[in-house]
């Protein structure tokens, strides 16, 4: 660990490359975290199943670069398929979850998660894999910082996904009934806003924003069936720091998260990345519930 330390002190340098890969990272992070937050602020369920939706998502998008789609291309199909997922699950599973307790929601999107991850296995194998995407990458410093032009490329289409996202939710008139059940779904439904259609299109976007990010995350890095729950934490890490319906707080505290777990793996070993994370959790719980306490204190 002292030694990594001592590698960051005196070649400076390499802080820039450990930034550079947790933007890259982050910028991921927060279009998995928003959709997460978007299901979770409308329907109030707690996606369990977020990170092995994304997986699928990569999958889809491995399985049609074995057929010859190249996979920016496949992005396109493989989001309108788990739109299509998203709905089916949706008509089966979260409907009849929705109006229950916390704690049945929760059981119901971990044993999907569960489905999830054993069909992967069942169909893929439980080895690690990737996309090649054709892409050279830029190097500076005499090569000592380089970064992937698809890890750029990565970027440009989160942020293009989610301006696209914020426009759709702000200007359209189902963008406008999905706000107004978030806020009141009651109100909504007095207004005539139809609430069972606008949570059956709001967990659908879900499953296609999972879908697009799965398809990045394959050409980026690796996906396996069982990695799922990884991105599941760190999604609910940048949700639950930065609140529900907060882009601003979803980016930053993504960006902030993607260079944290890039300098815990450098410093700490790549073992100890995920432990990280899952404290992180911890801290931001135990902050919010100290919070929350205070609260009612000056209440009384």
């Amino acid at each position: 660990m002292f030694d990594n330390l001592q590698i960051l002190t005196t070649a400076p340098v390499f802080n820039l490359q450990l930034l550079l890969n947790g933007i890259s990272i982050a910028a991921i992070f927060a279009l998995i975290a928003y959709g997460l937050g978007l299901v979770w602020g409308v329907t109030s369920v707690k996606n369990l199943s977020q990170g092995d939706m994304v997986m699928m998502g990569g999958y889809l998008a491995y399985l049609l670069h074995n057929h010859g789609v190249h996979p920016i291309v496949a992005i396109v199909p493989v989001a309108i398929i788990m739109f299509a997922f998203g709905w089916i699950i949706y008509r089966l599973i979260i409907k009849r979850v929705i109006e229950l307790d916390l704690f049945t929601s929760l059981l119901a999107t971990f044993g999907l998660a569960i489905v999830i991850q054993q069909a992967l296995n069942l169909a893929f194998g439980p080895d690690v894999r990737t996309i090649k995407s054709g892409f050279g990458n830029y190097s500076f410093f005499d090569g000592t910082v380089d970064i992937t032009q698809i890890r750029l490329i990565a970027i440009g289409l989160c942020i293009a996904l989610a301006i696209a996202m914020v426009l759709f939710l702000r200007f359209s008139r189902m963008g406008q009934a999905i706000r107004a059940t978030a806020q009141d779904p009651r109100a909504a439904r007095v207004l005539g806003v139809d609430t069972d259609t606008v949570y059956a299109l709001t967990f659908s976007l879900n499953a296609a924003i999972c879908g697009a990010a799965g398809v990045l995350i394959a050409m980026v890095w690796v996906i396996a069936p069982f990695y799922g729950t990884a991105y599941s934490i760190r999604a609910f890490v940048i949700v639950t720091a930065s609140g529900l319906g907060n882009l601003p707080g979803v980016i930053f505290i993504a960006l902030a998260l993607g260079v944290i777990e890039q300098y815990s793996g450098f410093i700490l070993g790549a073992q100890f990345q995920q432990a990280t994370i899952v404290l992180l959790l911890l801290a931001i719980l135990i902050f919010r519930q100290l919070a929350l306490v205070r609260h009612r204190r000056a209440l009384q």
